[in-house]
């Protein structure tokens, strides 16, 4: 008998302003052709005043617990990945826990940016498989549209809100390929790369601070490393790009989930695409992308799913399960 990490619920939150591409055409030299065309986003979602990151998180993790048909008094740990934090402490994860009515099990945040969830999910397979936890929450939570500076056209246009959750429950497999859950995770960091990608606020500045990004280089790292990561986790499973049913990328940019695609010889209509839907919505954009995918029809019991993202730091990382 082997011990296997298995999501059995997922649920999303999106807040109800919806801001199309056309509104940015009112405030920074753009259109929305000129966003499609490098971004292939449409449409994203941006909090109401007042609405935090810890509100969305909530929000989509009471929908994660929904799906898996479970109690919150069931969850041992939660496990929320965020950039954008309510404040800079308590954890976004310790307020879903009170939120949710939870006073026992632990909770706690994660920061590795766009890979945040990966890095989040890779860390509650751990906890299970050490037996620390049987039931977690694993969320994806941010308020990417705090960060922006609406001066610069080219960071602006790209980011958007939301939440996503899944449930993690400890499961008994056979220890094969064929087992319900994760089966390997590969995670990264290069910090010779701070400088392409990052929020120039924080303690050393006394400032929340506003997204700085050099996009071409941040595009030209993430393709090499996203196709490579995906590659090393797929190796640690024993397994190819041909056994996988779906990935399930960052959704960041459409130019490199595509080239992210060809490089690892996975056609197009075997990847979950949202970001025409949400921009890229950072740590939460996996888990809002799980969730849509399963409420599509696409994701079904059994599917071999790959996860890959890369964010500031830069890190990056990926993760093989079978859903």
């Amino acid at each position: 008998m082997t011990i296997r990490a298995a999501v059995t619920g997922v649920g999303h939150y999106l807040p109800d302003r919806i801001v199309p591409n056309s509104e940015f055409e009112a405030i920074v030299d753009t259109s929305d052709e000129w966003i499609r065309s490098r971004s292939g986003i449409e449409r994203r979602h941006f909090a109401a005043e007042g609405q935090l990151t810890s509100d969305l998180a909530t929000r989509a993790a009471r929908a994660a617990l929904v799906d898996a048909g479970i109690d919150a008094a069931q969850v041992d740990a939660i496990i929320v990945a965020t950039s954008t934090p309510d404040l800079t402490f308590p954890s976004v994860a310790t307020m879903v826990q009170g939120a949710l009515g939870l006073t026992k099990g632990f909770a706690f945040d994660v920061q590795a940016v766009c890979a945040g969830f990966v890095f989040a999910l890779t860390t509650a397979n751990a906890l299970i498989l050490a037996g620390q936890a049987r039931t977690i929450l694993v969320i994806g939570a941010e308020t990417f549209s705090r960060l922006m500076n609406w001066k610069d056209r080219g960071t602006c246009v790209l980011f958007g809100d939301g939440a996503g959750a899944v449930v993690l429950e400890a499961v008994e497999g056979e220890g094969t390929t064929s087992d319900r859950g994760i089966l390997s995770t590969d995670l990264n960091s290069d910090g010779r790369y701070k400088d392409i990608l990052y929020v120039d606020g924080g303690t050393s500045t006394g400032t929340t601070g506003h997204l700085v990004m050099e996009g071409k280089e941040v595009f030209r790292h993430a393709i090499e490393k996203l196709a490579e990561t995906a590659h090393h986790a797929l190796d640690k499973a024993g397994l190819t790009p041909d056994d996988v049913d779906w990935i399930v990328p960052h959704q960041a940019n459409i130019r490199i989930i595509e080239g992210t695609a060809k490089r690892m010889q996975v056609p197009m209509d075997r990847v979950v695409v949202t970001v025409q839907d949400h921009g890229n919505t950072s740590a939460a954009s996996i888990p809002l992308a799980l969730s849509v995918g399963k409420a599509r029809g696409q994701i079904k019991p059994g599917d071999l799913i790959v996860t890959e993202a890369i964010g500031g730091g830069l890190a990056w990382g990926s993760v093989v399960l079978r859903w």
